[in-house]
């Protein structure tokens, strides 16, 4: 599947999300209210993020094939994956090192390593 996804299909894509299943005129409705978009537009950009396997369009009613946690997830995967070799350690290292934690985010934190440490 491919994660990536320019700012535009991005917004589109939440639109989606926010509102599935939903008919594809309804879908342009929202996108022209929104987006400023032209019908054409929509229909593009929806081609589009059906071939990447995000969404489906079934006689014209939108959903998706992957929920937006789900997308989110992997493409952190992917990014932690081509960025630092998939190591998270780096990943959280790069992440926080301009940053200092409040008590609350690092108690936060935390708990997560302890929930999902492997014994």
């Amino acid at each position: 599947m491919d994660f990536e996804l320019g700012a535009v299909q991005e917004r589109f894509a939440d639109i989606v999300w926010s509102n599935e299943p939903i008919a594809s005129g309804d879908l342009v409705k929202i996108c022209e209210k929104e987006l400023q978009w032209k019908k054409s537009t929509t229909y593009t950009v929806l081609r589009k993020v059906c071939e990447k396997g995000l969404f489906k369009n079934d006689d014209g009613i939108v959903s998706s094939l992957i929920s937006k946690e789900e997308f989110y997830s992997a493409k952190s995967e992917q990014i932690i994956e081509d960025s630092y070799a998939g190591s998270l350690p780096a990943f959280i290292a790069a992440f926080i090192s301009n940053k200092k934690l409040t008590a609350k985010e690092a108690d936060e934190i935390q708990k997560m390593i302890n929930e999902f440490k492997a014994e």
